[in-house]
């Protein structure tokens, strides 16, 4: 419990202090990983986490579970229409082409690892999240269609990219338990369980939009039981799909695309305590990511893994992208920004949470290890490349005027 104490009076403090620390670019993800890495170091450390409680890997994926719902709603629809080519083009042809690229990377730099193992590691450096460079979709020097396109594209891949997630997950638990991999099976059951998670995510999600709608036109509910309502979607969601053995971060997902239309009659002030309490949620995990970066890499870090993640926060995405928007309007320098803007964050750490959780052996630690250089990597490249982009394409915009 002190734990959690601790966490909580980092936050507070934090909160004292955020106007004069945003000046210095210290945000609240960066002082918890910070105050994670301080107190979880040495070998008799203040803090620690026990990874491979039950409990924690529960609160884990309803942390997930609560992403994928609210990145599903603040998906612009406008912009999708508006945009439809490009954004079409980066989850169709962009993403798989990544997610290839990040196994192809793999085999290279870890040729003695099996292939699901590698698939599982594409999965888990491949999805963005741009709350590390938050800046870059705040900064109105940087084109309006690029910030909006790179904000579509951030809400939509983690949900698109979970399935592939939790199928690698599913094959690796069962390679641990040491038995035979038929991946035939385990194919034929993710797409059971997708199919489940559909069904359980749209219909909660349809249910949900529909009854909330009317109860608020009509005036049977109020502002503060509405914000509760938005809360329990993603909840109901995810715990239907997994009664029904279908994929409960699918669902949420799901449930969060299909209600998104009712925020055009409730307001966006109804997603607000979803939001927060997910906010919340996710600046503990950055504390715990402390923890975890000291565990990796106490006793040293290995060139390839070094490798691996510099190819996955540069060129694995920066490639795929340029070749699935080739032949739009786009300019090659709006394509290259494109390609390098893929900040990683949140959902890799929860993805690697997951593996460290299902398979606690050299396997998950593996992972682990890569997902935090890639996460330190991205933080550093990303966060301090977003000004001087923006200034670019400030003199770009500035030389027509003059």
């Amino acid at each position: 419990m002190l734990a959690y104490t601790v966490i909580a009076g980092i936050l507070f403090a934090w909160a004292l202090f955020s106007h004069r620390l945003a000046r210095w670019s210290i945000t609240a993800p960066l002082a918890m990983m910070a105050a994670g890495i301080a107190l979880t170091v040495g070998s008799h450390p203040p803090l620690t986490f026990e990874f491979d409680d039950s409990a924690f890997e529960h609160a884990v994926e309803v942390v997930l579970a609560l992403l994928l719902f609210v990145d599903a709603t603040e998906v612009p629809g406008a912009v999708i229409r508006r945009e439809r080519a490009v954004v079409t083009r980066l989850l169709a042809i962009g993403l798989p082409l990544t997610l290839g690229a990040a196994f192809l990377a793999g085999l290279a730099c870890f040729p003695d690892q099996p292939y699901w193992l590698l698939a599982a590691l594409a999965t888990v450096v491949i999805p963005l999240d741009l709350a590390p460079t938050t800046a870059v979709v705040r900064d109105r020097r940087i084109p309006a269609r690029l910030r909006e396109v790179l904000n579509v594209e951030g809400g939509l891949n983690d949900g698109l990219i979970s399935p592939v997630f939790l199928l690698c997950l599913a094959i690796g638990a069962e390679s641990h338990a040491g038995g035979s991999t038929d991946y035939s099976e385990a194919l034929l059951e993710a797409v059971t369980s997708a199919g489940w998670a559909l069904a359980a995510g749209a219909a909660t999600g349809v249910t949900a939009s529909w009854t909330l709608r009317r109860a608020w036109a009509r005036g049977w509910t109020q502002a503060s039981a509405t914000r509760l309502a938005v809360l329990a979607v993603p909840i109901a969601a995810y715990t239907l799909s997994v009664a029904l053995g279908g994929n409960g971060f699918v669902a949420s997902f799901v449930a969060g695309v299909c209600f998104a239309p009712a925020l055009r009659h409730l307001g966006r002030g109804a997603v607000e305590m979803a939001d927060d309490v997910l906010t919340l949620c996710l600046l503990a995990l950055w504390f715990v990511f402390g923890q975890i970066v000291n565990n990796e890499f106490w006793d040293g870090l290995e060139a390839p893994v070094l490798l691996f993640a510099l190819l996955a926060v540069t060129l694995v995405r920066m490639l795929p992208v340029l070749l699935a928007l080739s032949g739009t309007p786009l300019s090659v320098r709006d394509r290259l920004f494109l390609g390098w803007m893929g900040p990683r964050g949140v959902p890799s750490i929860v993805f690697g949470l997951l593996v460290v959780v299902e398979l606690p052996d050299e396997r998950g630690g593996f992972i682990a290890q890569v997902m935090v250089m890639t996460v330190m990597l991205s933080i550093v490249l990303h966060g301090l490349s977003v000004e001087p982009l923006a200034r670019r394409y400030a003199r770009r915009t500035a030389a027509p005027r003059a």
